[in-house]
């Protein structure tokens, strides 16, 4: 009882994965802004009020579902030219950090309009991107790799106590319901993989490869044409979805489960070329890496800092402490993904 107390003390006063956070934000806001401009030449055809989609159709559609979409408010080419452009900003500011999280709801409105618009090019890391986003909202995400302005501090400072009291945990509640999405995906992928023939035989990766719309063309023909890594590939993959929750939540794996995702991810996006899908997948497992990128980016910042005190004071740096030259250290300890109750190590 006592381990779980100090556990749920440390989860309400010492925030986790602000790292790891700050660059789910910055990639899902990359994610958003390579959408708008890989159909940017093409956006009066496919969102535009006289699209491929006709505008009534689709906003008959969107109050149908009791959705919603900016696109929906008016039918003239002005009004599309204006949302559409302002999403692309609002992306532009999520991924450089300015505008806090009140750039990044809007960010959200944008993006779930432009979705809206056309349905038929959603893939799953697109549904993932939107279910995602307001979690962030609850999360220090702007600790990082941004550009604050000071206005949300002051905000902040000017609120009660018992309401500032508050940030930390939500900010973990928003950390813990991206983890549980991210296996909740994983999971269902692995399972409903298992249910299929060709994954069953250890096939699948070869029809998978064949398809052009998803393939490298040497890369893939290498692969599908070896019937050992068509194998191997095939079971590899189902054993990693359906068992990378178990590598989460056992300590010692945590990293190296994140680190496999990600190749695996960037494998898909090499091999299928679905980019977007692979960037979105990899944005969401940092959250599982943040104590690795908190020590890297300190170790990075202390080594230019100390580079530059070098070319600044010549050689009478050389003896400086490299202690002295890592300014603005990032905390650690509270970037640490927090370990399950019962591990043996308290808070």
């Amino acid at each position: 009882m006592r381990r779980i107390l100090a556990k749920i003390d440390g989860w309400t006063s010492s925030p986790v994965s602000v790292v790891g956070v700050s660059g789910t934000r910055v990639l899902l806001g990359f994610v958003g802004l390579m959408y708008y401009v890989s159909q940017y030449g093409d956006r009066a055809f496919l969102f535009g009020p006289n699209s491929v989609l006709p505008w009534q159709e689709f906003t008959d559609r969107v109050a149908e579902n009791g959705s919603f979409s900016l696109y929906t408010i008016s039918s003239s080419d002005a009004w599309f030219q204006i949302v559409f452009h302002l999403g692309i900003i609002a992306a532009l500011l999520v991924m450089l950090g300015v505008g806090g999280r009140i750039g990044l709801a809007l960010h959200w409105v944008f993006l779930w309009s432009i979705y809206e618009r056309q349905t038929v090019l959603l893939d799953g890391g697109d549904n993932l991107a939107y279910l995602v986003i307001p979690m962030l909202l609850l999360t220090r995400c702007y600790d990082r790799f941004s550009f604050p302005s000071g206005i949300g501090a002051k905000i902040v400072d000017r609120l009660p106590g018992q309401v500032r009291a508050t940030a930390t945990p939500l900010h973990n509640l928003g950390v813990l319901a991206i983890a549980l999405q991210m296996c909740l995906v994983y999971v269902v992928s692995g399972l409903y993989k298992v249910q299929g023939q060709m994954w069953q035989d250890g096939t699948a990766l070869f029809y998978v490869l064949r398809v052009p719309e998803f393939s490298f063309p040497a890369l893939s023909h290498f692969v599908y044409e070896n019937d050992f890594l068509v194998f191997s590939g095939t079971y590899v993959t189902v054993l990693f979805l359906v068992y990378f929750p178990l590598g989460i939540l056992v300590p010692a794996l945590r990293p190296w489960a994140a680190v496999m995702s990600i190749g695996f991810h960037l494998g898909i996006g090499l091999l299928m070329g679905l980019t977007g899908f692979a960037l979105t997948m990899v944005a969401c497992d940092l959250v599982f890496l943040s104590r690795g990128l908190d020590e890297a980016v300190t170790y990075g910042v202390g080594r230019f800092q100390k580079a530059r005190s070098r070319r600044l004071e010549g050689p009478s740096a050389e003896g400086a402490p490299e202690g002295d030259m890592a300014g603005g250290e990032l905390v650690r300890g509270e970037d640490a993904f927090p370990e399950p109750v019962g591990s043996g190590k308290a808070g």
